[in-house]
């Protein structure tokens, strides 16, 4: 028996992409390894951290970095580092005791997401008080300018799928502003396939998530300025004990980093291709389905293919991805617009044959001559399985 038939888990194939509630990505060897090695033997965890930051700076092109828990822990950590410094007694009052700090935090309010949590929560964890700039559809310089005051520890910036793709400040629009008043940057580049380009463009700590497209275990990877890391680094001594990362983590983020330098980004990028074409060969032709590959919303080198779901069909985009996540073996689409009648299928956590398996189930599904009852359903928010845990 396998572990998830050991477990009771169903033997998804994930088409999501990198989701942190499929468990992230598919680990890379080298990273597995380093871990199994690392598992059974003792280590000073500071000078583990060093080793670390060593590649950390080398991949990114940052003064210093650490792996901490994961990306979530590393924004909290990084906030907390630009309001405390390396003030000892300061970190250990944190987060409800913030007097004599620097306690806000500047964000765009198209940057208000959520990612499973409430990005102003990862604030808040700190001590901070969200300082919203803008509107929901547009971010004047001024609205950043003037939401700067003289209790402004740090600026956010999200690049994400979630947050509002226009109308916001450009990253260098908003560093040249914050940096204008000497408030750092800190850019949330959680599943960004770019590990230098954010630094490069005026951030001052970048935080990666390092199980998305990196493929190593849960994790975060914070870099960037090294007195701005050492003060986040320090967090470990307060606010960031519950997020604390163990050593099979920290060898296997680092092996996943060493391993990116070598990976065959051209082939990978290829087979993804191939199956994106398949995807949509697979679709051609039936009636209400329309599918065109798209590119990344964030311009990591990667392409989706989005469905396109009529009445014609039969079904609702809700419905479609319902069904196939109901088949077997259960197929989870990337479902976050359903309700604008579409959503994607992602090649970048594909096994061996899964492509394929996908292609033939979309036409079997599509094809069948009786629909199941949900076809048509409309999509709606329901947290009723979220309060069902653990029954």
């Amino acid at each position: 028996m396998t572990i998830r038939e050991r477990l009771g888990l169903r033997p998804i194939i994930n088409v999501s992409g990198t989701m942190t509630t499929l468990g992230a990505s598919i680990i890379v060897p080298e990273a597995i390894a380093a871990m199994a090695e690392i598992a059974s033997q003792w280590v000073e965890m500071d000078d583990l951290q060093r080793a670390a930051s060593t590649v950390v700076a080398r991949l990114t092109g940052g003064e210093a970095g650490f792996i901490t828990a994961c990306c979530a822990s590393g924004i909290t950590m990084a906030i907390a580092g630009a309001m405390t410094g390396t003030n000892l007694l300061a970190i250990e009052r944190l987060p409800d005791d913030t007097e004599g700090l620097k306690s806000e935090v500047v964000i765009q309010l198209g940057h208000i997401v959520n990612y499973g949590a409430p990005i102003d929560q990862s604030i808040r964890l700190a001590g901070a008080r969200v300082v919203p700039a803008g509107t929901v559809s547009v971010t004047q310089d001024y609205h950043v300018r003037e939401a700067i005051n003289e209790r402004t520890a740090a600026a956010l910036y999200v690049v994400a799928h979630h947050t509002v793709q226009y109308g916001m400040l450009s990253l260098e629009e908003f560093c040249e502003i914050c940096h204008a008043k000497g408030v750092p940057v800190i850019v949330d580049a959680a599943s960004e396939y770019d590990l230098r380009s954010f630094l490069a463009r005026g951030a001052d700590i970048v935080v990666y998530s390092g199980h998305k497209f990196l493929s190593g275990p849960t994790s975060g990877i914070v870099t960037g300025r090294k007195d701005l890391v050492r003060a986040a680094y320090l967090q470990n001594r307060g606010v960031a004990r519950a997020m604390k990362v163990g050593k099979e983590s920290i060898a296997g983020t680092i092996a996943a980093l060493e391993a990116w330098e070598k990976r065959d980004h051209a082939g990978i990028r290829k087979r993804e291709e191939a199956a994106l074409n398949l995807w949509k060969d697979a679709l051609q032709g039936l009636p209400g389905i329309v599918a065109r590959i798209i590119p990344d919303p964030t311009a990591n080198p990667l392409d989706r293919l989005q469905i396109f779901v009529a009445p014609e069909s039969r079904f609702t985009a809700a419905g479609l991805a319902s069904a196939l996540a109901a088949g077997s073996p259960p197929i989870i689409v990337r479902n976050h617009e359903v309700e604008r009648g579409h959503f994607f299928l992602d090649p970048c956590n594909l096994h061996p044959g899964e492509a394929e398996i996908v292609a033939e189930r979309l036409r079997a599904v599509l094809t069948a001559k009786d629909r199941p009852a949900d076809a048509m359903k409309v999509a709606r928010k329901d947290s009723a399985g979220a309060l069902r845990w653990p029954d």
